[in-house]
């Protein structure tokens, strides 16, 4: 299957601070890649030099066979763009933003005016299709936002946290939207710090950390890392933790983690009912209250806590850059 995308070797400084320091990743064609990290990680750096609003300190990357310096104009015709923040006029309607769109990237004025009327269709925009877009909610603009993106069908779309000011149906709305997109054949680099998301959408992931890559995989790969499935117990009383640590540590590959506040213990282990079976009967003779017990596959936030030692959603002392408010295309706005 041929490369989409090629990223090799990316690093970019600002100023004493190395917000990328030799990415490397490649997306297939007409796949989901899942980029993934905490703020300031360098996602959006990453997705900036693709997508030619930002140059590169040293390393190369090709967008669908062009390099996004050599080729800089032609990889914008050939992608479609949503950056963090929502790029709208606020004095023209949700249709005239979209025709806008559609006419800098070049189609006949007919064309762009029934592209717009499928995308406000389609993201359930068409009843304030006439409206000017100041009157939209902030969730509107989202999707009108990532409605410009789509107006000339590109072949790679660049995602950068799309659903973040969504609500939750809008949300939903937006996976369903982007996996047609997908099993349509557009390629797709995808930002977020919404582990479901990543998880339901991407094919592939890579998490970066600090501006360098720290894990790539399929979600099942990376979850492999954490150790495979877990066992939760939460007890009656917080003092018992140490004494069920010690005599469930012979079933854990790695050291038990308890949390005396909630006076719950998670051992990661490998096995599955049986293992549960086994950690009860080593309970057995014990002063032990256990209120809940359950084994539970890892999911992405414990990808996460391990890759990097801290949560998806705490946000790091950027070294990352923010997106401007802008798409890429045929002509950039």
């Amino acid at each position: 299957m041929t490369d989409a995308i090629v990223v090799e070797g990316l690093v970019k400084r600002f100023g004493a601070t190395t917000a990328l320091d030799g990415v490397d990743l490649t997306v297939a064609e007409g796949s989901v890649l899942g980029l993934l990290g905490p703020n300031g990680a360098g996602k959006t750096t990453v997705v900036r030099i693709l997508t030619t609003l930002l140059l590169a300190d040293a390393g190369r990357a090709e967008v669908v066979g062009l390099d996004v310096v050599r080729d800089a104009d032609a990889v914008r015709a050939s992608i479609g763009l949503t950056g963090q923040y929502a790029a709208v006029d606020e004095y023209l309607t949700g249709s005239e933003n979209l025709e806008m769109v559609g006419r800098l990237y070049g189609l006949p004025k007919a064309e762009a005016r029934r592209r717009a009327g499928e995308l406000l269709e389609r993201f359930d925009l068409a009843g304030a299709a006439g409206r000017p877009a100041k009157t939209y909610s902030g969730g509107m603009r989202r999707r009108l936002d990532i409605a410009a993106s789509l107006i000339n069908r590109p072949r790679v779309l660049f995602l950068d946290e799309p659903t973040t000011g969504l609500d939750p149906r809008s949300r939903l709305a937006m996976w369903e939207f982007i996996a047609e997109l997908a099993d349509g054949g557009t390629t797709i680099l995808l930002t977020t710090q919404y582990l479901e998301e990543a998880d339901r959408l991407a094919d592939r992931m890579v998490v970066i950390d600090r501006g360098q890559v720290i894990a790539r995989g399929t979600a099942d790969q990376l979850k492999s890392q954490v150790g495979g499935q877990r066992l939760e117990f939460t007890l009656s009383r917080a003092v018992d933790l140490p004494e069920v640590a010690r005599r469930l540590r012979p079933l854990a590959v790695e050291d038990p983690h308890t949390d005396e506040q909630t006076r719950r213990l998670s051992l990661p282990v490998r096995g599955g009912t049986d293992t549960l079976a086994e950690a009860l009967r080593l309970l057995e003779g014990s002063d032990v209250e256990v209120l809940d017990v359950g084994l539970r596959r890892p999911d992405l936030d414990d990808v996460f806590l391990t890759l990097t030692g801290h949560a998806a959603e705490d946000a790091a002392t950027g070294t990352d850059q923010p997106a401007e408010p802008v798409h890429s295309g045929g002509a950039t706005r």
